[in-house]
């Protein structure tokens, strides 16, 4: 294909088979739904990209189409870099049963010469290869992973809830971890907080977290307090984050958590364990119909009713199950997408291996939320905790 007249032929040929659009039109029907794919190579894209666009390079176009979109009817558009690598694409689709496929005139040039909305840089080689199974989710995409590397989540407690938890949201990329904590690793740690080795006991948790996180996935940024969560620190360790993952082990720590986040406008991801069992929930002071912790515990049990791990004993595997799914509802949130665990509550039973989900709604009397609610300070509900224990 180096001469040009033959050249120019095959391309006259090949615009008479398949559907052209313009970058305004395209950006029009990307709006009403269609799909857009930038068939550049990785490296070509992160110079910038259109926004929404999902990123599948020509040369594994046929493999992954059908992990990427399997409905044959969807409305595809494709681009490339200047409308002629997206020809044949369009062309591949269309041997493949894809019915409505069409290659966007004049490509990427043509869509920034439009002036449409375009995400620069975000995506390099690394990051492409790195997220590649996540990105082929339409619901993801590299607009989606995208938002995850700018998120900032917050961890309390780097023990058997917030191991599983940060591992599977460092790897999924979230952009900024902050994880709180200021206990030490101990053996008696190692055979459901997964994150730490033996060779760092005696070592700070949230030290010993992030040496793990960084060896997983060394793009993302990951910041450690060592101290206790208290009335006096709470907001400021909490402020400049899109979510708090609630890894604690202890109520006092809970109702600081509740407080704040309600007071800040921050959306939780609450778990808990004991033994056998776990519950899970979200908690988004956002949404005018989600409750709250004190709609489930509106004062806190005695400490002979809600024993810890350390008093009560529990599975190893238990904490990984429950902090998997608060990685879930976290990437949920992040993301925007699916059904959230609000004003739901889903319990886990391992020896039944059960899962039961209960109605949680927010109570019109709940001294956190409700109506009447006053809030009277940290101190306050720290010693309400202590009194309870």
């Amino acid at each position: 294909m180096t001469d040009t007249p033959n050249r120019d032929q095959w391309l006259a040929a090949l615009r008479e088979r398949i559907n052209e659009v313009s970058p305004a039109e395209a950006f029009g029907r990307q709006a009403a739904g269609a799909l857009l794919i930038d068939v550049r190579e990785d490296a070509e894209r992160t110079s910038g990209t259109p926004v929404g666009a999902h990123g599948l390079s020509r040369s594994f176009l046929e493999l992954r189409i059908e992990a990427l979109e399997p409905v044959r009817s969807r409305d595809i558009l494709l681009l490339c870099g200047s409308g002629q690598r997206s020809l044949l694409a369009a062309e591949a689709l269309q041997r493949l049963g894809y019915t409505r496929v069409s290659s966007v005139a004049g490509g990427f040039h043509a869509w920034k010469a439009a002036a449409l909305p375009t995400v620069v840089g975000a995506m390099d080689v690394d990051a492409a290869e790195r997220y590649s199974r996540q990105m082929l989710l339409p619901q993801v995409g590299e607009a989606g992973q995208a938002t995850l590397a700018q998120s900032r989540v917050v961890i309390i407690g780097v023990g058997g809830l917030g191991s599983p938890a940060m591992l599977y949201l460092a790897a999924a990329g979230v952009g900024h971890l902050t994880l709180i904590d200021d206990d030490r690793v101990e053996r008696s740690n190692l055979h459901r907080q997964v994150v730490h080795t033996d060779s760092r006991v005696g070592m700070p948790k949230a030290e010993s977290a992030r040496m793990t996180l960084l060896a997983l996935n060394p793009r993302i940024t990951v910041d450690v307090r060592l101290e206790r969560l208290q009335a006096d620190n709470v907001e400021d360790l909490l402020r400049g984050h899109h979510l708090v993952v609630d890894g604690a082990d202890n109520f006092a720590t809970r109702y600081l958590l509740a407080a704040a986040t309600r007071r800040l406008s921050l959306p939780m991801v609450y778990a808990a364990i004991e033994r056998f069992t776990g519950q899970v929930s979200v908690f988004d002071p956002r949404n005018d119909t989600s409750p709250c912790y004190r709609c489930l515990f509106p004062e806190p049990p005695s400490a002979a009713d809600a024993p810890n791990c350390s008093e009560a004993g529990v599975l190893g595997v238990l904490p990984g199950v429950v902090g998997l799914l608060q990685a879930t509802e976290a990437l949920k949130m992040l993301l925007d997408m699916g059904e959230k665990l609000i004003g739901r509550l889903l319990t886990y039973d391992a020896l039944l291996m059960r899962f039961r989900e209960l109605r949680l709604p927010r109570d019109p009397e709940c001294p956190g939320c409700g109506a009447h609610a006053h809030f009277a300070g940290y101190v306050d509900l720290e010693r309400m905790c202590s009194a309870a224990g």
